[in-house]
């Protein structure tokens, strides 16, 4: 069994910053990508940020030069630290892990529960 939790939504005011967290947890035998994907009110689900195992990143281009993702791998954690926050960034943020179970060769895709971020004055 592998699960994703994420933790650290919440209410900010816009400029303000945040730090989400998603630790993977269960029989890992070891995780591939991870990203990060948000779904604001009414809108479609977008990619937001991903990093590869060896720690190489993409972004979304709304996001460029305020939001940084990295892991800690020893930890099975993704991080989204987010600063500049605007308005526009309010949504329901979700991790995302591709992850092999411990004695297993085939990996799944999996998610976390997802976590409220509203910026707002």
């Amino acid at each position: 069994q592998v699960q994703l939790v994420e933790s650290g939504g919440g209410l900010v005011q816009p400029g303000g910053s945040l730090r989400l967290s998603c630790a993977a947890s269960g029989s890992i035998g070891s995780i591939n990508d991870m990203g990060w994907y948000r779904q604001g009110p009414g809108k479609q689900r977008e990619l937001v940020a991903t990093i590869t195992s060896r720690g190489f990143t993409t972004y979304a281009d709304s996001v460029k030069g305020r939001f940084t993702v990295s892991r800690d791998n020893a930890k099975n954690t993704v991080y989204l630290q987010m600063n500049s926050l605007k308005p526009e960034d309010t949504a329901v943020y979700y991790c995302s892990a591709n992850i092999r179970i411990s004695g297993r060769w085939s990996t799944d895709n999996y998610w976390g529960q997802g976590t409220q971020v509203t910026v707002s004055s």
